[in-house]
């Protein structure tokens, strides 16, 4: 007999996965734009592939392709909802990304030299307060989009050797 876990168990184990590899290359001091960021997506689509060839493999599993598609989405909006959580915390504890941030917009802006100081300033502050927001609307909306992309993708390919 084996044991099942379900689909959005699956997910808090990928969520948490992803926050310690993400965590575990900011605290290294890794630069930014690292590629070892790419780990922590590399770790998403294994979440949700082990999602669907578990339930794949499984008694219920039905041929269907929306039943496939259902497990992974289980999985991946646990994902996405951790990981929105953890980009607003985070960032809420890091303000000096926003400032970082919002003076190299500023530089960019006076590089321009198409703007008077007094819009500058206005629009950089108008960057800065929106910066968390950004961030999070990012996250929402990237995860998402990953997770539904690679669920559809794999359940498809899976469906096809029913």
């Amino acid at each position: 007999m084996s044991i099942r876990i379900a689909p959005a168990i699956k997910g808090i184990i990928t969520g948490t996965l992803m926050i310690a590899v993400t965590l575990g290359i900011y605290y290294s001091g890794q630069p930014a734009g690292t590629p070892l960021q790419y780990t922590i997506y590399g770790l998403y689509g294994i979440g949700i592939i082990w999602t669907l060839i578990a339930y794949r493999r499984s008694d219920q599993f039905t041929g269907k392709f929306g039943d496939l598609f259902m497990q992974g989405f289980r999985c991946f909006i646990v994902v996405t909802l951790m990981m929105v959580a953890f980009t607003f915390v985070f960032n809420r504890m890091h303000p000096e990304f926003a400032e970082e941030s919002a003076k190299a917009y500023r530089e960019h802006l006076l590089e321009q030299k198409d703007k008077l100081l007094p819009s500058i300033d206005d629009e950089v502050a108008s960057y800065q307060k929106g910066y968390g927001t950004v961030l999070v609307y990012g996250a929402i909306f990237g995860y998402l989009i990953i997770g539904a992309g690679v669920t559809a993708v794999v359940s498809g390919i899976l469906n096809r050797r029913t």
